[in-house]
């Protein structure tokens, strides 16, 4: 009889020392309920399984000779796992308190919660907010915010409710949502893959919830979100490729339209006065990507 309850599945990609620090927490705290840890290494550049496997003898480890990305390398982690629930949680994270209780308790008080996230705090500054719920996308813009952004955390925080997304970087899923969703879509590699999935799980009939009374803390920075190429290429096409996948047909076109020609220009024109040649190019190519990636998949 199976009586693993959670399954935690993280993604390593060149932060062995972070990784560590996570197992390490994972560990150290939890101690209420069984649970499984599995370690994906998603393509680094240097062997980082070996001292993992040296270090913890009792997790699993899948090794990917490439970049899957996040949904990819996730998913992976998917195929083994064992747990009536799945804990996606980004290697860059850490937890200091054995409250897992209450994000179990929040997905077993209904059958119509498919997925919970905790509130999530930075590293630094400590006790700031990273989040604490979504507000839904706007209706042409296809843009959100996250609810307590930057924020110091405080009690206006502390209250569960339902939200239109959960947070990628920690997000816990019942086992038996995903077997009959399916898995996290792969078509975007990094950015909007949790977006796209939450709302493969709203349209199977589930709830989302954020849930205050766990936490997890995130070394990524409020600094850490400045503009690259990456970044604003993967946003621009991925934003692109969520709307032509979960919109509406009539707003969808609309959208679409509104970003390709109004949305887009503005950001390449505003780069370009700026010097920033590079963003303006990237803005281009993943418009151009976009229309690449929906005429292959239409014909398909």
């Amino acid at each position: 009889m199976n009586d693993i309850i959670i399954s935690f599945i993280t993604v390593n990609y060149n932060g062995l020392g972070d990784t560590i620090e996570l197992i390490t927490s994972i560990k150290n705290t939890i101690k209420s309920i069984s649970y499984e840890i599995i370690v994906v290494d998603n393509g680094s550049r240097k062997d980082e399984l070996t001292p993992l496997k040296d270090l913890f003898d009792d997790v699993h480890f899948i090794k990917s000779e490439k970049n899957l990305g996040f949904a990819g390398g996730n998913n992976l982690g998917v195929d083994i796992a064992r747990g009536k629930y799945v804990f996606f949680i980004n290697n860059d994270t850490y937890i200091l308190e054995d409250n897992i209780k209450y994000l179990i308790d929040r997905l077993e008080n209904s059958e119509k919660i498919g997925g919970v996230s905790p509130k999530i705090l930075f590293h630094e500054p400590f006790n700031t907010i990273q989040f604490a719920g979504f507000t839904p996308f706007s209706k042409y813009t296809i843009r959100n915010s996250i609810i307590g952004y930057s924020k110091p955390d405080n009690e206006e925080y502390n209250t569960a409710e339902k939200t239109p997304y959960i947070h990628g970087a920690a997000m816990i899923i019942k086992k038996e949502v995903i077997e009959k969703v399916g898995k996290m879509p792969e078509i975007y590699f990094l950015y909007y893959e949790e977006m796209d999935w939450c709302e493969m799980i709203k349209r199977a009939g589930y709830e989302l919830w954020y849930e205050p009374k766990f936490i997890v803390y995130h070394k990524e920075s409020r600094s850490t979100g400045k503009d690259s190429s990456r970044k604003i290429y993967y946003h621009t096409r991925n934003r692109l490729l969520f709307t032509w996948r979960n919109i509406e047909y009539k707003r969808r076109n609309i959208s679409i339209l509104y970003q390709l020609f109004i949305a887009n220009p503005i950001h390449i024109l505003k780069y370009f006065f700026r010097g920033k040649f590079k963003f303006s190019k990237a803005i281009i190519n993943g418009a151009l990507d976009f229309i690449t990636i929906k005429n292959k998949t239409s014909q398909q």
